[in-house]
C-alpha cells in the first residue's frame, strides 16, 4: 500500500511539473539551440536575408576583429567592477541589516532595499541620467568641494548598474547573516578576536557562498545589459549594443556575439558552482 502510494504521489508530482518543465525546456533551451545554430548560417550580401549554409565565417570574424575582442573584454571588465561593487556595498548594508538592527527595524529596513525594485528599469536609469548630467545633482554636491561628476561614459555605466543590481546581492547575503548562530560570533569575541579578525575569520567565510551567489545575478544582468550605457554610457559600447546593432543587419553575426556572454556565463556558473554559491540561490 504505501509503495502504491508512494507511486500515485510521484505520477501527481509528474503531471504537475511536467508541462512546465517541459514548456520550459522548448522555450528557452529550443530557442537557445536555435541562436547558436543560426550562428553558423550567413547573410546574402545583397538582400540582407538569412542564407541557411553552414559556415564558420562569423566565428572567425569574432575572434579575429580587434574591436569584438575590445567590446567583448570591456563588457567582462565592467560586469566584473559592477560585482565587486555591489559586493562592498552589500556587506556592511546587510551585516548592519541582520545582526546591527534590532528586530523591530529589520522588516522596515528590508522594505527599502526591495522598494527600487518596484519602480520601473527605464525610469531608474533615466532617474541617474539627469543626475549625472552637467546642471545635475551629483555635480551640485560635488562642485562645492571641487570636484566634478563623471558624467556620461564607463564610470557612470558601473555606477548606474551597481545601483540597479545592488538589492540582489543583498538579499543573499542578508540571509547568510541572519542563519548565522549569535553564538558564533560570542565563542569568536571570547577567544579574543577583534571587529577585524571576526570580519575576516568568521563572518566573510559564513557568507562567501552567499557573495557568490548574489554575484551570479550582478554580473550576468551586467554582462547581457544594453539599455543602461545607451542611457548614461556616452560613446561606451559593449556587446549588448553591438548584438542590437547586428539583429537587423546580420542576425547569424548577432548570434554570434550572443555565443560570447552565454559562454562567459556558463563558465562564471560551473566556477561558482564548485564553491557551493548555488546553494545560497
Amino acid at each position: 500500500m504505501r509503495r502504491a502510494g508512494a507511486g500515485g504521489a510521484r505520477l501527481r508530482l509528474a503531471a504537475l511539473l511536467g508541462p512546465p518543465l517541459l514548456w520550459l525546456t522548448l522555450a528557452y533551451l529550443g530557442s537557445l539551440a536555435v541562436l547558436l545554430l543560426s550562428a553558423f548560417w550567413t547573410t546574402d550580401s545583397f538582400t540582407s536575408d538569412v542564407v541557411r549554409t553552414w559556415n564558420t565565417d562569423n566565428i572567425q570574424e569574432l575572434l579575429t576583429t580587434p574591436v569584438y575582442r575590445t567590446i567583448a573584454l570591456r563588457t567582462l571588465t565592467i560586469a566584473a567592477a559592477v560585482t565587486l561593487l555591489d559586493a562592498l556595498l552589500a556587506l556592511p548594508m546587510a551585516f548592519c541589516m541582520a545582526r546591527v538592527a534590532g528586530p523591530r527595524w529589520r522588516r522596515p529596513l528590508l522594505v527599502a532595499v526591495l522598494t527600487p525594485l518596484w519602480a520601473s528599469y527605464l525610469v531608474k536609469a533615466y532617474a541617474w541620467r539627469v543626475m549625472l548630467s552637467e546642471d545635475g545633482v551629483v555635480n551640485a554636491v560635488l562642485s562645492p568641494l571641487g570636484l566634478h561628476g563623471p558624467g556620461y561614459g564607463t564610470p557612470a555605466v558601473v555606477l548606474v548598474l551597481a545601483y540597479l543590481w545592488l538589492p540582489y546581492m543583498i538579499l543573499p547575503v542578508y540571509a547568510a547573516l541572519e542563519r548565522l548562530p549569535e553564538r558564533t560570533l560570542e565563542a569568536s569575541a571570547d577567544l579574543g578576536a577583534g571587529t577585524w579578525r571576526t570580519l575576516r575569520s568568521v563572518v566573510l567565510p559564513a557568507v562567501r557562498p552567499a557573495l557568490l551567489a548574489g554575484s551570479v545575478f550582478t554580473f550576468s544582468l551586467s554582462l547581457g545589459d544594453y539599455i543602461t550605457v545607451q542611457i548614461v554610457g556616452g560613446k561606451t559600447q559593449l556587446l549588448g549594443n553591438a548584438i542590437a546593432s547586428q539583429v537587423t543587419l546580420d542576425l547569424p553575426m548577432a548570434a554570434a556575439l550572443s555565443a560570447v556572454p552565454v559562454v562567459l556565463i556558463v563558465c562564471y556558473l560551473a566556477a561558482v558552482r564548485r564553491a557551493g554559491a548555488l546553494d545560497a540561490l
